[in-house]
This record gives C-alpha cells, structure tokens and sequence, in this order.
C-alpha cells in the first residue's frame, strides 16, 4: 500500500507520519513538503513564537504593576525579542525537519521537498512526476483569514506573522478580529506602546466562555492595558489616510463611528491552506462538512485531511492526535474494518492578558453543559479571595467548576487567572478520567495558585451536601 503525506512537517502530517512508517502494511510512504525553512505553522507562524514574544510583555506588564518596584517601567526591546524568537524557533524547526528526515531513512520511505497538487482524483503532479498512491493524507494547515471587506485590498496591513517578525510598530493601531489570536497579540501591542482600538462585534470576547470571564477579559483590557475595546460594532469599510494610515468606518447601535490611527492588525483567524492543492481536479470542495469525523474526506474515502486543513479546530494537540487517528484508520479503511471518529474532551488554552491572565477552559462550561441536557452544578471563586494571588501580585481573574448534581464528577473547569494555564494539564486528567469532587485531595502544600481549585472542590462539596 501506498500512502502521500502532504504537508509532512506540520504537526499534523508528522503524526500520521510516524505511526505509518513502521506499518506492515504500508510498502510505500511519500512525504511531502515544499515549506522553507520547513517546521509547521505552530513552531515557525504559531504558539511557539506568540509564547515568545507575550512573555516579553509579561515581563513589563508585571514590572508595571508591582507597587514594590520604584522608576519607570522598561521598554521592550523588539529587536533583542525578535532575535530571540528567531534564535529559538531555528533550533526548533531544525528539529522538526530533522525528524521527518530521520524517517525518510526507513525502507520505503521517501521525502520530497516539494510542494504537490491534484491532477485528478487519487494522482498527484509532484515537479516533472505524477503519483498515484492508494491514499493521500492532506496535512497542510491553515492560512490567513482575510474577509471582504470593503477597501481593504487597498489597505496595508500586519497579519499576526507580520507582527511576530516586527520590530517597529505605529504610534497606534486598530485590531481588526477579538477572537484567540487578536486577544494574545493586542496585549503585547499594548505593552509594546501602540496606542489600539480594537473592533469587538459582539458585547464580549471569548464566544467559547461563559458570560462573566468575557466581561472580565473586557475590563481587564480596558483597565490594565488602556485598550480601547469597542463592543457591538462592526466593520463597514476601510481607506488609507493621506498620511498612509488607515480610517475605519464602524456602525453599532449608536450608529456610525469613524476611527483612525496609524496601522491596521487583522487578527480575523484562519481557514484551511488548501488553494494550491487544485482540489477542483478531484471533485472536493474545501466548504464546511467536507471532512467527517474519521478525518475522512466527505466525496472521497481515500483522502483523508487532518489539522487545520480540515477547519475542524485548529488547536496544537487536536492537530497531532487527528494525524494519529487518520493513520489509524487509513489501515483500517485498507483492511475493510469500521473507522473510528475522532472524539476529544474540549481542552482549550488562551494566553490572554500577555499571558499573565490566560484563559483556560476544559470540559463543559455552563452553556455547553446547558446546551447537553445535563444536570449540574456550578461553583466560581474570584481570585481575589485567595491571599495567594495577592503575595503574587496578580488579583484579577475568576475560576468556575461544573459538576455533575447527581454524582459529584467533575465536568469541567474554566479559569481567567494567574496560572490558569499550567492548571489545564491537571484538570485534563480530572475531567477525562470522571473524578468526583470528593475523590481530590484538598491539600495546599505551600501558598500555591493551584489553592483556588481547592477552594472550588470545597464550594463544590458544600453545593453537593
């Protein structure tokens, strides 16, 4: 059996990579790649250099808040950030590309640094070749999200790898999308002195959140940043200044605004890069539905599209068990076995506040939960209310359990605060192994941030009795 991997270094593609290379029943592997340096979107475009540079942020958002600390806050330093990103992200690449290689030394395995598109279904023109393999795993990630609106086509403006590379920035900008990408990078923009106003369609941020962590980001933003969030407006048009800026024209329930500054962020997230694979030559149409749960292509059972090509979720960890899942059942599907559909407890991280506020959510949050027919209980605690967070200087922030009524099992976490992020592992394993509220040990080794889901557990127990 033949299989063609294309997108070989993303995350996705080298997951489904490394499961099939040792298959038995696999005589014949191409892995495909044209991407240079190479590395995948989340180590070269991703999570991996935002995490960089919102540290920087941290860094002088938490020297700027820190009434123990005397003299003006320093500045960042964007040519020492970026040359450090850059540093890092080349020996993480490197890695990546030297992995992939590695497997392309296994019998049967063959790379190709090239990039491929369709020329019918099931071949593929790769250079001055065609293929024809028994599947195609389609693992090219995603691409920027430009929307329609008017004039922007005569508009310049920086897309979140634009601002990962920057290393001068306007006196002001307006942030075009609020979603996960536009609530990272706003904070940094911030720390780094751009003066932003950024364009939220709906009351709050964080559309996956209940309501209270979405006015909590929004105050946070507004109060501790200095960000102009406007709320329930929406785009209309955009134009160049004389100046070279950019005005924007918005209208929400007061009607029409205009608003103006120097640069232009579109943060409007991403959608499957699929556009050079000629998906027209097989009868797919990259539209919403067009991958089932198996990873399998809806019009085309041997094709299956993992990752963010597939615009299920574009999340990291999703992106590599899809690639496990896909590689798996390739073999089945081979084999003339039931495919198994991918199936994933929601476990999302947001490095909100220049990640010193990150947004966590694992499991149900209270509309999921509402939304499932389940019977449950909730129990919040403001950080506040841990002395903790006050020795740490970081009081902002709230934490939420759900749990089920009848039995006490933890159904899931959310939590907007200092550390909520190294927390989400811990309530991973909570929440997909069904403990119950009573079965967590209620311990606090020494004034830790982990003291608030203790205190959860308790509120829990007592809402329980």
């Amino acid at each position: 059996m033949h299989v063609a991997i294309l997108g070989a270094y993303g995350s996705a593609g080298v997951a489904t990579a490394e499961r099939l290379a040792d298959a038995d029943e696999v005589d014949r592997l191409t892995l495909l790649d044209g991407g240079e340096p190479g590395g995948g979107l989340c180590i070269l475009r991703g999570c991996m250099p935002s995490k960089e540079v919102l540290s920087a942020a941290a860094h002088r958002y938490h020297a700027r808040h820190d009434e123990r600390l005397r003299g003006e806050p320093p500045e960042i330093d964007l040519e020492r950030v970026v040359a450090g990103k850059d540093a890092h992200i080349h020996g993480f690449a490197e890695h990546r590309r030297n992995a992939v290689h590695a497997l392309a030394t296994h019998d049967g395995v063959e790379f190709v640094g090239e990039n491929t598109r369709f020329v019918g279904a099931g071949t593929l023109a790769v250079g001055d070749r065609e293929l024809t393999p028994d599947y195609v795993v389609v693992a090219t990630g995603s691409t920027v999200n430009v929307p329609d609106t008017p004039g922007l086509d005569e508009v310049p403006y920086s897309t979140s790898a634009d601002v990962l590379d920057a290393t001068e920035f306007g006196d002001s900008g307006i942030v075009m999308g609020f979603g996960y990408v536009g609530v990272e990078l706003a904070a940094y923009l911030a720390e780094v002195g751009v003066d932003l106003t950024v364009v939220e369609h709906d009351d709050r941020p964080l559309d996956e959140a209940d309501p209270e962590f979405g006015d909590d980001l929004l105050a946070l933003y507004r109060e501790e940043f200095d960000i102009d969030v406007r709320t329930n407006v929406s785009e209309q048009r955009v134009e160049r200044t004389d100046d070279g800026g950019v005005r924007m024209y918005l209208t929400g329930e007061s009607g029409e605004e205009v608003v103006e500054a120097d640069q232009l962020f579109l943060f409007t997230g991403r959608r499957p890069n699929v556009d050079g694979l000629n998906l027209e030559a097989t009868g797919l149409e990259a539209e919403r539905g067009w991958v089932e749960p198996t990873m399998q292509s809806r019009d085309d059972d041997r094709v299956f599209v993992v990752g963010d090509a597939n615009g299920h979720e574009p999340i990291l960890h999703v992106a590599k068990e899809q690639g496990f899942l896909a590689a798996d059942n390739v073999l089945a599907h081979a084999a003339g076995k039931e495919l198994e559909p991918y199936e994933n407890l929601h476990h999302h991280v947001i490095f909100s506040g220049a990640s010193v506020y990150p947004y966590v959510r694992v499991g149900h949050s209270e509309q999921s939960a509402d939304d499932a027919g389940v019977n449950y209980v909730s129990v919040s605690r403001e950080a506040s209310d841990d002395g903790v967070f006050k020795t740490k200087y970081a009081t902002r922030g709230r934490a939420k359990l759900v749990v089920d009524a009848d039995d006490g099992t933890v159904l899931g976490y959310q939590g907007l605060h200092y550390h909520a992020d190294v927390m989400a592992k811990t309530m991973q394993v909570v929440v997909e192994r069904e403990l119950r509220v009573d079965e967590i040990p209620d311990r606090a080794y020494h004034p830790t941030t982990p003291e608030i889901i203790d205190g959860l557990l308790r509120a829990a127990k007592s809402e329980l009795r």
